[in-house]
């Protein structure tokens, strides 16, 4: 991970605007859906994580680490399209959509190579794992957007639920990235926790919620009740 030397504007600006990202997807999250102060905190978290993702991107590339550079960009990725969707009119689609696409297609493509030379070639970071899941997330949100420029735009529960698992998952790799990403900088007790799987919970508490939203929200009549309450 990126070394969380405070000496360069870059890393201070990262740093800062991962806290806040952080600080504002859990005012998001426990706020009411819709509501005003869902909205304002998704916003701010829009921006932060903005900044964050750009920020470690280009320090991991500079830094000579094409793990992080890549997870920072497909992390923009994520709630950057996150972002538009909710802010789309329903079944519609632009220049937006076109590139998104692309872009994820084109991503895909790179990282599924990258991570199958990584399993090949038996990768010291947990055989190449992490390259693996970044590359099924990238593949799954490529063909997400080619449905979505099939049916011409999105609307009702599946437009909400693009936007809830792209923002969410937005929001786990900030937390993975500060906990136990940074695990280094925390003290020594911390890190000597076993098993080095409790040190992944909060990253897998987000996954967890995000997951419970989707069953809610394509499995259950909220949606309908909420449309209700907005009419």
């Amino acid at each position: 991970m990126i070394p969380l030397e405070l000496t360069t504007p870059q890393i201070i600006m990262h740093v800062v605007a991962g806290v806040l990202g952080i600080l504002s997807g859990v005012i998001a999250l426990i706020a009411t859906k819709g509501s005003p102060l869902h909205r304002r905190a998704g916003t701010v978290f829009f921006v932060v994580m903005g900044t964050t993702a750009a920020t470690g991107g280009y320090m991991g590339f500079a830094g000579g680490d094409p793990a992080n550079g890549v997870a920072g960009i497909v992390t923009l990725y994520l709630v950057a399209t996150s972002w538009v969707t909710v802010r789309r009119a329903e079944g519609k689609i632009g220049a937006f959509e076109f590139g998104a696409f692309l872009f994820a297609a084109i991503g895909a493509a790179g990282a599924s190579w990258v991570a199958f030379d990584a399993v090949r070639n038996n990768s010291p970071l947990f055989g190449g794992l992490p390259y693996v899941i970044i590359a099924a997330v990238i593949t799954l949100a490529a063909v997400a957007d080619l449905s979505v420029l099939l049916r011409r735009g999105l609307r009702g529960r599946q437009r909400v639920a693009r936007h809830l698992w792209r923002m969410q998952l937005g929001f786990a790799a900030a937390v993975g990235s500060f906990f136990p990403g940074q695990l280094e900088h925390f003290p020594e007790a911390i890190q000597n926790i076993r098993p080095i799987i409790i040190l992944f919970i909060p990253f897998f508490a987000v996954i967890g919620v995000m997951l419970a939203w989707l069953v809610v929200v394509l499995l259950t009549r909220w949606y309908d009740g909420a449309e209700e309450a907005r009419a």
